[in-house]
C-alpha cells in the first residue's frame, strides 16, 4: 500500500499538535526549520516543501507495515508480539565495574564498546544526560566514553537528531542505541521513500541496538516532582523494579521511591499510543531480565532478543571474546516477554481508538494491517 509523502505542515498537524510526537529527533538536523528544546520539538520557521523527509521519517506518520516487515524480517522468524526473533539470550557484561556503572547488566555498553574496539563502527550515538536533568544525543568514538552514559533516566533524548548530524560528518560506520520509536524512525529512513533515492546518510548505519521501553516521562513534569525531594544534578540513575509499583531514583545520598500513582501522570502522551515495547526494528534488543521473583538476583542481568544476522554475529563475537557472560534461559521466559509486549500493543490500539473516536481510524497505524487487525 503506497503512502502519501507530505511535509512539515502535515507533520505538525498530524503528530506534534495531535500529541503523538515521541521526541525521537528524526525531524531535526535534516533542515534548519525544526529544533529540539528540552523534550519538545520546536518549529522555528514554516516550510513549504510538499514532500518532506521530516514527515517521511517520523515514527508517528503512516507507513506500509507489511512492506517494512518484508524488507527487514525473515518471515519464519516473525512473531506478532515482539517482531523477529533469531535468538534469545540472558546475558550481562563480564566486567563487574561496568555492570555497576551501567543500567542492569551492562550488556548494551559492553556490546557497543566491543563494536568500537573492533572497528565494526567508528562512532556510537547514545543518549547523554545534561545539566538540570535534560537529555540530548551524543556521539562518542572511544569505548571509555560509553561508561559515562550508561544509565537510563526515563527522559526522551533526541538521539536520531544526533544521528542525522553525525551521518553528515566524516564518520563512516555508525552504531546507535535507540528506543523503539527511534529504531522505527531509522527503519523508515532505511526503507528510503522516493524522495531519498540515491546516496543517503542512513547507509552509514551499521549497528542498531534497541532498548526495551515501556514509557518515557515529561521532563517538565518530572523535574517538578523530583526537585521537591533532591537536587536534579544529584541523580545518578532510575529504574522501575518489577512488581513493586514504584519508580526508584538513585542519588549519592541513597535511593528515593515514588509510587507509580504519582508517576503515571508524568508519562508522555505519545507513549500511550506506542505498540512496540522491545525495539522490533533493531539488530538486537536489550532489556532488564525477568527470571526470578527476587529482583536483587535478576537486576544485574539482561534479556537480549537477536533479530538480524548483524546482531547474531555481534553476540557470537561477544561470547567468544568473553565480553559477555551468558546464563541458561529459564523455561517460559520468552513467552512471558511476549505476553507483556502483547498487553502493551492491545492497550495502545485501544487508546488510539479512543483518541480518534473510530475503530477504523488508528491515526498513524493501518487498521487493516494483518497484525494490527488481530490486536483489535
Amino acid at each position: 500500500m503506497a503512502q502519501a509523502i507530505m511535509g512539515q505542515k502535515e507533520l505538525t498537524a498530524q503528530v506534534r499538535d495531535a500529541g503523538l510526537c515521541t521526541g525521537c529527533g528524526a525531524c531535526v538536523n535534516l533542515c534548519p526549520y525544526q529544533v529540539f528544546y528540552h523534550d519538545r520539538t520546536i518549529v522555528l520557521n514554516a516550510c513549504d516543501i510538499a514532500a518532506g523527509r521530516c514527515h517521511a521519517f517520523c515514527p508517528r506518520t503512516p507507513v506500509d507495515l507489511e512492506a517494512l516487515r518484508e524488507r527487514f524480517f525473515e518471515a519464519s522468524e516473525f512473531t506478532p508480539e515482539i517482531g523477529p526473533v533469531k535468538a534469545f539470550f540472558i546475558t550481562r557484561a563480564a566486567d563487574a565495574q561496568l555492570r555497576r556503572q551501567a543500567q542492569h547488566g551492562g550488556t548494551v555498553s559492553a556490546l557497543m564498546s566491543q563494536a568500537l574496539q573492533e572497528g565494526l563502527i567508528d562512532a556510537a550515538v547514545v543518549a547523554e544526560g545534561r545539566e538540570r536533568f535534560m537529555h540530548d544525543g551524543a556521539t562518542v568514538h572511544q569505548s571509555e566514553e560509553l561508561r559515562k552514559r550508561a544509565k537510563s533516566k526515563f527522559i526522551v533524548s533526541p538521539t536520531i537528531a544526533e544521528f542525522n548530524r553525525t551521518a553528515r560528518s566524516q564518520a563512516q560506520r555508525i552504531g546507535v542505541v535507540a528506543t523503539p520509536c527511534q529504531a522505527f524512525a531509522l527503519a523508515k529512513m532505511r526503507f528510503k521513500p522516493e524522495l531519498t533515492s540515491g546516496d543517503n546518510p542512513i547507509d552509514k548505519l551499521k549497528l542498531l541496538i534497541g532498548l526495551f521501553c515501556g514509557f518515557t516521562l515529561s521532563w517538565a513534569k518530572l523535574i517538578e516532582l523530583l526537585q521537591t525531594r533532591t537536587g536534579l544534578n544529584e541523580i545518578t540513575g532510575m529504574e522501575v523494579p518489577p512488581g513493586e509499583g514504584v519508580l526508584e531514583v538513585f542519588t549519592a545520598a541513597g535511593a528515593l521511591r515514588f509510587p507509580m500513582e504519582e508517576v503515571e501522570p508524568l508519562v508522555r502522551e505519545a507513549c500511550r499510543y506506542c505498540i512496540d515495547t522491545t525495539a522490533e526494528y533493531a539488530d538486537l534488543s536489550v532489556g532488564s531480565a525477568r527470571f526470578s521473583e527476587n529482583w536483587e538476583e535478576t537486576r544485574s542481568w539482561n534479556q537480549v532478543v537477536v533479530r538480524t544476522r548483524t546482531g547474531l554475529e555481534l553476540m557470537e563475537r561477544a561470547r567468544e571474546s568473553g565480553v559477555l557472560e551468558f546464563r541458561d534461559v529459564p523455561a517460559g521466559n520468552l513467552e512471558t516477554l511476549k505476553k507483556a509486549a502483547l498487553k502493551k500493543k492491545k492497550a495502545a490500539v485501544k487508546n488510539l481508538v479512543e483518541k480518534s473516536g473510530s475503530a477504523d481510524d488508528l491515526l498513524y497505524l493501518n487498521a487493516q494491517d494483518r497484525v494490527i487487525a488481530a490486536l483489535r
